[in-house]
């Protein structure tokens, strides 16, 4: 039990003694020169807030062990990225972390669009890259610490990202992410505004990334999946199970699934990963209203072992499509969607 705010002041003169949030830089390689928040809430649940990297999460342990993934990339500077470079696809190059951040106009495969919005004659159209630029983007951090609310202490950050060129997209991301001191979840609170005077396309999608030691052989999948809407062609060919996982596969080529999820009598959509032999169990939920869509992302090849949960604002069949069927989300000038999603650490 966490001790009250009394005894706390009573048995040490440092809050850091029991949790808190510390923000560092990291030195070496290509993490050189990012900005990260260490959140540590007491109960053996620390991560870490890549202020440079859209504030998204990086690496995620509960009791010394790990649930974020950690892929060959590591947490790369963005200063590296080239968002057109190897025909869309180098975000693969950044590709590493609990959350990797999608969109702020475009999720899924890179393609061309038309640019006709924006009123700008020489740009017709716009080239996208793999999940769009959000997640290489760094933030303006506006604050962070801890603050105590009677008896219960929030640890807090809170940033800006901005999106934006001359004529075309001006789209700003306010993100808040919160724990409690003691607490074993973490909150995040999402605002996307358009900042400009144009229609602006937005498209929305956490890319939530489990591994090693939580994904292990036998570990399993549970979601309250009405319809699986689609999957790849990898599935029928592979045939690896997404309910309960096998171990690392070599050459394994990448599963992908949209199920359709049924909503918690509350309005909420709710999945996890379970290991039963370590007895924890991550889940993350979210409204279904704000993300209607999930996919899940099964990497089950040598040396990149991860499973990804993803909900998105939209359909796998992506950009052009959700334009054509009309359901693409058009931001008008100040026109906001916040999204708030809870991942929670706890015993299977």
């Amino acid at each position: 039990m966490t001790p009250s705010r009394r005894e706390l002041a009573e048995l040490t003169g440092d809050l850091s003694a029991a949790g808190g949030v510390r923000l560092v830089t990291l030195g070496d390689g290509a993490e050189r020169g990012i900005r990260t928040l260490e959140f540590r809430t007491g109960s053996g649940l620390a991560f870490d807030v890549l202020v440079d990297r859209c504030m998204d999460i990086g690496a995620a342990e509960h009791a010394g062990r790990s649930f974020g993934w950690r892929s060959p990339t590591g947490f790369r500077h963005p200063g590296l990225h080239e968002n057109a470079d190897e025909d869309g696809l180098s975000w693969l190059r950044s590709f590493s972390g609990l959350i990797v951040t999608a969109g702020l106009d475009h999720t899924l495969f890179g393609g061309e669009v038309p640019a006709g919005t924006y009123r700008y004659p020489p740009k017709q159209s716009v080239r996208h890259g793999l999940h769009g630029r959000a997640g290489n983007l760094p933030a303006r951090l506006t604050g962070y610490g801890e603050r105590w609310d009677g008896e219960r202490c929030v640890l807090w950050a809170e940033g800006e990202v901005r999106q934006a060129t001359v004529f075309g997209e001006n789209l700003r991301l306010v993100r808040r992410i919160e724990a409690d001191l003691g607490g074993d979840e973490i909150r995040l609170v999402d605002t996307v505004t358009n900042a400009g005077f144009e229609p602006t396309p937005h498209m929305f999608l956490y890319h939530i990334n489990l591994g090693w030691p939580l994904l292990d052989e036998g570990a399993r999948f549970e979601a309250d999946i009405r319809e699986t809407l689609w999957q790849s062609d990898s599935v029928a060919e592979q045939k690896a199970d997404h309910l309960t996982f096998p171990g690392p596969v070599p050459g394994f080529v990448e599963q992908v699934y949209e199920h359709a999820l049924t909503p918690a009598e509350d309005g909420l959509h709710r999945v996890a990963v379970v290991n039963d032999r370590l007895g924890m169990k991550v889940s993350v939920e979210w409204r279904a209203e704000e993300f209607p869509c999930f996919f899940e992302w099964l990497n089950l090849r040598s040396g990149n072992y991860a499973v990804g949960l993803e909900p998105s604002t939209h359909h796998v069949s992506g950009d052009a499509a959700a334009r054509q069927d009309g359901s693409m989300i058009w931001l008008g000038p100040e026109e906001s969607r916040t999204y708030r999603t809870t991942f929670r650490v706890e015993t299977a």
